[in-house]
């Protein structure tokens, strides 16, 4: 499929999305979800603009965190409410935005001229256009020309975003479960009483009957005076995670020493591959010209504490607890999106290729529930780990989630995860 972006000022710009309008108290990730299993299950990414949606997908080129041309196009020509445009782009394809009260109706890329002009020509015959832009070589009537470059300045901040939330359902489903298995717990005694079978009145001696009844009505009443006694205490009010984070400066310290902890040189072993997790550090092992015997011998000394796991004769994996660091308070108040471009800014800074993904996240105390949209950044860098975090310094609610040392390649992976409010 050709790509369906256009690039302006070395900038991508998403196009040939599919528009539709939207409610305006509907949820859009909801919305965008539901239209695109309707329409194309392939269609995995969406962007919120005005009242409307517009649904994307990978196998056309589009990205998470690429704008929309024809919001750009829809900001610039604001006192319109109904316009018909065409551009000429960089690469020579054409570009045609419709827009009739407020809604795109078209948002496609051509890359013969004569496709769309004629496609341009088959629009203007619709009556009641409010204005009309297209090439000056077209001689179209009333039309103006102009240039995409001169229009399209990242004013809209209408962006894709991936619709699907996997791990967030995942985690719904988890806390849904440990509430449920929960309120089972505390109210054992009277599910077990009001499921136990019980002797038939009309079968036993009435004297035995009586006795029974008062036998249930005696432990019914200890059951409401016990309930009385221990009530449920109140909730716990919720727990922000981008308040009760470790320094990020600290945790990348204790990771580094961690991994150099464990990547001691061991006598007829080589190293791997070492990792620090969020609760250990681990490192993988190969047998060279060593001996299992041998390295519990050596390692013991140079690595006193550390859990040793045998793999196979010739691979063993080593692992220590890390310690517990104080939490700092976050006191950023950027959103999700703010923060996406800013970590993009900062890693174009530096000329470092970067995965990022804005995702929600579910945290409730049994009561209330709360949806945090947290930033996941990922990417491979020479740089160790203090230096790598110095670039997440202008940020609150960071936490390093992993890092990993590649002795092959000499390279450090890094996964980051920045909490937005």
């Amino acid at each position: 499929m050709t790509h369906q972006y256009i690039i302006i000022d070395k900038k991508k710009y998403a196009v040939g999305l599919f528009w539709q309008p939207v409610a305006v108290d509907a949820a859009a990730r909801n919305y965008a979800r539901e239209l695109a299993s309707a329409v194309d299950k392939k269609l995995n990414l969406f962007t919120e603009y005005r009242a409307m949606i517009a649904l994307g997908s990978k196998r056309s080129g589009h990205r998470s965190g690429m704008p929309s041309a024809a919001a750009e196009v829809m900001e610039a020509f604001a006192e319109f409410s109904s316009f018909l445009a065409a551009f000429v782009t960089d690469d020579g394809s054409y570009y045609i935005v419709a827009v009739r009260n407020g809604i795109i109706l078209e948002d496609k890329i051509f890359r013969r001229e004569d496709q769309a002009r004629a496609h341009y020509a088959e629009l203007a015959a619709i009556p009641d256009w409010g204005a009309f832009f297209a090439p000056e070589s077209w001689a179209m009537p009333r039309a103006v020309q102009r240039r995409l470059d001169e229009i399209v300045t990242g004013r809209a901040r209408a962006v894709l975003h991936y619709i699907g939330r996997v791990r967030t359902n995942l985690l719904s489903l988890v806390i849904f479960t440990v509430f449920a298995l929960g309120l089972l717990y505390f109210f054992r005694g009277p599910i077990t009483q009001m499921l136990t079978p019980r002797p038939q009145v009309s079968t036993i001696n009435p004297e035995l009957a009586a006795e029974y009844k008062r036998r249930i009505e005696e432990k019914n009443r200890e059951l409401d005076a016990a309930y009385e006694i221990e009530k449920t205490p109140p909730p716990q009010p919720l727990q922000m995670p981008y308040d009760n984070l470790p320094d990020p400066i600290a945790r990348a310290q204790l990771c580094y020493q961690a991994i150099g902890f464990l990547m001691q040189p061991v006598p007829g072993w080589v190293q791997k591959s070492a990792e620090c997790g969020e609760t250990h550090a681990s490192v993988d092992l190969q047998r060279t010209f060593g001996t299992i015997g041998g390295f519990y011998e050596y390692g013991d000394t140079v690595m006193p504490g550390a859990l040793v796991q045998e793999k196979s004769e010739s691979e063993i994996s080593v692992r220590a607890k890390l310690p517990t660091l104080p939490p700092v308070a976050s006191i950023d108040e950027r959103d999700g999106d703010t923060i996406m471009r800013d970590v993009m800014s900062a890693f174009q800074g530096i000329d470092t290729p970067v995965d990022i993904e804005l995702v929600v996240d579910t945290i409730t105390n049994g009561i209330e529930t709360a949806n945090l949209p947290v930033v996941e950044v990922a990417a491979s860098s020479k740089l160790v780990p203090m230096q790598f975090m110095q670039i997440f310094e202008p940020f609150g609610g960071v936490y390093m989630t992993r890092c990993a040392w590649n002795a092959a390649t000499k390279t450090w992976n890094y996964e980051v995860i920045i909490y937005a409010k």
